[in-house]
């Protein structure tokens, strides 16, 4: 199972916000590169980065940032946040990014999904963020009638290979993730899930390491629950 340290960058600080809620942030560190490069040293090959502000407007306003520890850091990045025209795709790809994280643009436009998924191929995963069974939309700022589940035999259908799916009830809470929805998720043949959303216990990454591709950590790295150095052995 691969994992993806996250960096989740608000006004270029290191942040994390408690279900999603933009009111209920905790800044953790000035400077996205050392974080980065922390990460690199316990032995990381991947890392996720959102641009929250990007999310909940659309604004690139941390892009200097992105552009920055994708330089300074040789790791394999996917980015999110924000990304919802071919411009913005082509500005991270060209960057150096591996993959882009479709999110608001997947649901509300599944024909310009398709067209990226299409010409872009692997490089392209959508963000399936949902709460209360459905997916939430504009930095999770919006609930649609979209049900999650249902949603990912879609996005399996049109071409997409990777998915990140949140769950965000659980998100940055430090009580452990849905593992029961990615047991589910597990049996839509063809598709690459990524877990996000409360992982905080070494027990639930021997359990997901059964069922996903990937896993997203968070906030249980920043206040100490998980090592990343030992989440990194027990997912191999």
């Amino acid at each position: 199972m691969e994992l993806f340290p996250a960096i989740d960058l608000k006004d270029g600080r290191v942040v994390r916000l408690l279900q999603g809620d933009y009111d209920r942030q905790t800044v953790y560190s000035q400077n996205p590169v050392e974080v980065a490069k922390g990460f690199q040293a316990a032995g990381a090959g991947n890392l996720h980065i959102v641009d929250l502000d990007g999310a909940r407007d659309g604004r690139l306003v941390n892009f200097r940032s992105i552009k920055e520890i994708v330089e300074q850091v040789g790791l394999f990045v996917e980015v999110g946040g924000g990304i919802r025209d071919e411009e913005r795709i082509r500005q991270y790809l060209d960057l150096g990014a591996g993959r882009v994280i479709l999110g608001t643009a997947a649901v509300k436009d599944p024909g310009f999904l398709k067209a990226m998924t299409a010409k872009y191929g692997e490089k392209i995963a959508v963000g399936v963020d949902v709460k209360e069974g459905r997916v939430a939309v504009n930095g999770w700022k919006e609930l649609t009638r979209e049900p999650g589940l249902e949603f990912c035999r879609r996005l399996r259908d049109l071409g997409v290979q990777t998915v990140i799916y949140t769950d965000i009830s659980r998100d940055g809470g430090l009580k452990g993730t849905n593992l029961q929805v990615y047991k589910e998720l597990s049996k839509i043949k063809g598709l690459r899930i990524i877990a996000s959303g409360g992982i905080s216990f070494e027990e639930e990454l021997l359990e997901l390491k059964k069922t996903v591709y990937g896993a997203i950590l968070g906030k249980a790295l920043y206040d100490g629950m998980l090592d990343l150095k030992k989440a990194l052995a027990l997912a191999r």
